[in-house]
């Protein structure tokens, strides 16, 4: 039984863009992603990086807007871009933009009415993982995994919590601090109750401080981001200063928040992957 649904294909720099949809068991209901397949021999394992979108948006946003096929095309790594939520009209939502549908911030919510369907850590840690190694010739011991803004709190919390899959990980503008800032507070409240010690382990600062990360961290932030007093960056910039793994937090003069300034940088990140990933 074939459990993907192709919804497209896109010829992009001689490897194939794909979306698939899918029915996920653990968020229980239909989930779409996308996959860019640069061309590859027969028997090849490629190289695999995840990247984590951010508020709002769907898989769509980085596969359209970054450019990052360009970059892994010649550098023969595929790219899998999930979505941030479950959708549909049986899922819970909310008015506000930092809630509910394209809000899922990557965590494994246990309150009411999002559990049912909010379990995106699962999601991207084990279920999606799970189907993709068995569909596409990706290498599953040199994967690595990026995002931007709520998608770079996922990916840190998940490279941070799973050292011996993800070999590296970079971000763009991650939600550094959510446990103390203004994006995290309100949604660890309403997805995992308000027992404050259960939010630690989806924050990337607190993550980094106690459990260390055997890999290489790559954060870049835009001077000129609207949200940096949200984002907290220097939280995780303190921290990043103590270790001696060759970490780099950068800060972009006159960048801001949009995917002008993940695009300015992303070959640099694909590079900074393909050089640490095995």
């Amino acid at each position: 039984m074939n459990l993907l649904n192709q919804v497209s294909k896109s010829k992009c720099f001689e490897g194939d863009q794909l979306v698939f949809s899918h029915y996920s068991q653990v968020c229980n209901c239909n989930m779409t992603f996308a996959i860019y397949l640069p061309t590859f021999k027969r028997n090849e394992k490629i190289p695999l990086i995840w990247f984590l979108s951010g508020l709002t948006c769907t898989h769509e946003n980085a596969m359209v807007k970054s450019g990052i096929q360009r970059w892994a095309s010649e550098e023969k790594i595929a790219i899998i871009f999930p979505d941030t939520s479950p959708r549909g009209d049986g899922v819970p939502d909310d008015e506000s933009f930092d809630l509910g549908q394209g809000a899922g911030f990557y965590v494994n919510s246990t309150e009411n009415p999002w559990k049912k369907n909010f379990q995106m850590w699962s999601y991207i840690v084990d279920e999606l993982p799970n189907l993709v190694l068995k569909e596409f010739p990706l290498d599953q011991d040199k994967q690595s995994i990026m995002g931007h803004s709520m998608g770079g709190l996922g990916a840190l919390n998940i490279a941070f919590r799973n050292p011996e899959i993800y070999k590296t990980v970079s971000a763009f503008a991650p939600i550094s601090n959510p446990t103390k800032g203004v994006w995290g507070q309100k949604q660890f409240e309403a997805y995992l109750g308000k027992d404050k010690e259960k939010w630690k382990k989806y924050d990337p600062s607190s993550l980094l401080n106690e459990l260390g990360y055997k890999g290489k961290i790559l954060v870049d932030q835009g001077t000129k981001d609207d949200f940096l007093k949200s984002l907290m960056p220097e939280t995780l910039e303190k921290i990043l200063k103590k270790r001696t793994n060759g970490d780099k937090i950068r800060y972009q003069k006159d960048y801001d928040h949009s995917y002008f300034f993940v695009s300015s940088f992303l070959r640099d990140h694909i590079l900074w992957h393909k050089e640490n990933i095995n």
